[in-house]
């Protein structure tokens, strides 16, 4: 069944709404909703809208979820040009859908769009792509603590040719998959594998773009963690592979004994939404924010002196996890034994803004199902 909703957010784009005929039963969806995983099952719909050099932004669509047609000479099949964002909807108590800060994923998108050679999608797209989901697939979002339906946007170079130049022909997608509780048995401290054969991204790169190639190039170093008994790989710099970078799909955090969050900063990061906000909580109770360059060398010495008590790793699956150990072909880093970790009491502050248990005074949540 087609029908037609009025835009939302714009006024120059009405979304077509195609009704998934074979949609899952609601005894099916709620099997599903009781133990979903991460990233393992998907909602009835998704959204497309098109983009081509003459025609602009047009055809916005909601339709049912289900493969992609493409053409084998697709660019971004042979060059790559893609990117994409990750955010979450979370059921409140009263039943009402909210998602976190879209408006930064909007903006970071564009960012990554401009890095990637593809067309900026405007915020008010960005956000209505989201409504219009939601406005058919809300019953998807789960009931259960720390449960979320995770939203998946991206965007791909779709034209068919093998020059080597910006595709003239793009869309973009928005698809979600109910994520249940990430860690099952509560949050505990993890083990990190620092790499020294592989880098993530160097300067100029595309280290700062979310984009599917600085993941690609992050597997065989994260594979590497692995096999060290490892949850996840820290990245150092590609220049002089001495400065902190970033987890494979996390950022870091240093806290001191005087109360300062230090995190590294340089042009080959990528600007965590979830960073930003855990370092404004800190800075709301006083902590001394510092993102500056920081050396693997000044980790390891300032553990071992006492001025480092803590570390942990933040992004929006796992929202804050405490760093236990850093292993290293060369050496390792033992964090202390910390009764009260700060890192846990900032997520469990985050994560009561996300699901509406406390105040948002920061005007970072954003209704979906209004």
């Amino acid at each position: 069944m087609t029908l037609n909703l009025l835009p939302m957010a714009t006024q120059d784009l009405l979304f077509q709404v195609t009704r998934n005929e074979n949609a899952k039963t609601p005894e099916e969806r709620a099997a599903i909703l009781e133990n979903p995983g991460f990233g393992n099952y998907f909602t009835d719909h998704m959204v497309d809208i098109c983009w081509s050099e003459r025609g602009g932004w047009h055809r916005p669509r909601v339709q049912p979820y289900g493969p992609i047609s493409l053409d084998p000479a697709a660019a971004v099949l042979h060059y790559g040009q893609e990117i994409f964002e990750g955010l979450k909807a979370y059921r409140h108590a009263d039943g009402s859908i909210w998602t976190f800060r879209p408006e930064a994923n909007a903006a970071r998108l564009q960012r990554s769009a401009k890095r990637l050679a593809l067309p900026e999608l405007p915020t008010e797209y960005f956000l209505d792509s989201l409504h219009q989901l939601l406005a058919v697939d809300a019953d998807w979002v789960p009931t259960q603590p720390e449960t979320s339906l995770y939203l998946r946007p991206f965007m791909f170079a779709k034209e068919a040719f093998l020059g080597v130049r910006p595709a003239k022909k793009v869309n973009y997608y928005l698809i979600a998959s109910p994520a249940g509780a990430y860690f099952t048995g509560g949050v505990a401290p993890v083990s990190i594998w620092l790499s020294t054969r592989f880098t993530r991204a160097g300067h100029g790169g595309m280290g700062q773009a979310k984009t599917g190639g600085n993941y690609a190039a992050s597997l065989v170093a994260q594979q590497e963690a692995y096999e060290n008994d490892c949850a996840q790989v820290l990245f150092l710099d590609a220049q002089e592979g001495k400065y902190l970078e970033e987890l494979g799909g996390m950022n870091v955090v240093l806290v001191t004994r005087d109360k300062k969050l230090i995190t590294p900063d340089s042009d080959s990061i990528l600007e965590g939404i979830t960073l930003d906000s855990v370092l404004q909580l800190g800075r709301d109770r006083g902590y001394t924010v510092e993102q500056r360059p920081v050396t693997i060398d000044e980790w390891r010495e300032g553990v071992a002196s006492g001025e480092i008590v803590e570390a942990f790793a933040c992004g929006t699956a796992a929202v804050i996890t405490p760093i236990s150990e850093i292993k290293s072909d060369a050496f390792g880093i033992w964090m202390p034994e910390v009764e009260d970790r700060v890192s846990l009491s900032l997520r469990d502050e985050l994560t009561d803004i996300q699901y509406g248990r406390v105040a948002d005074r920061h005007g970072w949540l954003h209704r979906l199902d209004a």
